[in-house]
């Protein structure tokens, strides 16, 4: 895949549930644009990590069992914004979670003269979600990805690729489990569509198609967005 130039560097936010795709996709957005995914998890393992006065404050926290808190992971959020690999734009995987992050979020962009270009939520059919989700399982092997429905083995119980007979499933990857996952999320993040839709920045695609058909919608998005 070929990087493009962007006019101007981006600042984008990825929403959509678990499995519809968004790890994926940033991947992908990364090396069309040379931008950096920054996902919330990651972040705080590094700076941890790294010992910065914003890590070890988290880390004191997360050692106490207490969630690390929105001043603490805006810290840690700023001292990554200013690292030179970032300078062409960034991509954020799930954060913000609530308004108030979002708010947060937006006064550390205006610090330095920035702002979220585009908010892109990944729309997906609930019920589609249940069966992709629950249907998954890997070989233990190899880590070869089947589907119940969509890319059952040739021969049940046998990994195509390497012969093992080793099938792991995910325990939350249950219809129950992943139903509930979809109601929480649909709850948590309604308030932010409305947020970015108030701002006149928020885009949605339809995240049920072909993963490059998706990838070219986000991409055209993306061009826009900082055009």
């Amino acid at each position: 895949m070929t990087t493009e130039t962007l006019t101007h560097p981006a600042v984008l936010i990825l929403l959509g549930p678990p499995g519809a795709g968004k790890g994926t996709q940033a991947r992908m957005l990364e090396e069309t644009f040379g931008l950096v995914q920054l996902s919330t998890g990651d972040l705080l393992r590094a700076a941890v990590a790294a010992g910065t006065d914003a890590g070890k404050a988290a880390k004191a926290v997360m050692e106490a069992g207490e969630l690390v808190s929105d001043d603490i992971v805006i810290a840690i959020l700023r001292d990554r914004l200013a690292e030179p690999d970032c300078a062409k734009g960034v991509i954020l995987d799930g954060f913000p979670r609530t308004t108030v992050q979002a708010e947060a979020l937006d006064a550390l962009l205006a610090e330095n003269g920035q702002s979220i270009n585009a908010a892109i939520s990944l729309e997906v059919d609930d019920a589609a979600m249940v069966t992709r989700i629950s249907g998954r399982f890997t070989c233990g092997t190899c880590g070869e990805g089947y589907h119940d429905t969509f890319k059952a083995p040739a021969v049940a119980g046998t990994c195509d690729k390497c012969g093992g007979t080793d099938m792991k499933r995910r325990a939350d990857d249950n219809a129950e489990t992943v139903s509930s996952r979809l109601v929480a999320y649909h709850a948590q993040t309604a308030p932010l569509i409305a947020y970015y839709k108030k701002k006149g920045v928020l885009k949605s695609i339809d995240a049920m198609g072909e993963i490059d058909a998706i990838a070219g919608e986000l991409a055209a998005v993306v061009k826009r967005a900082t055009a």
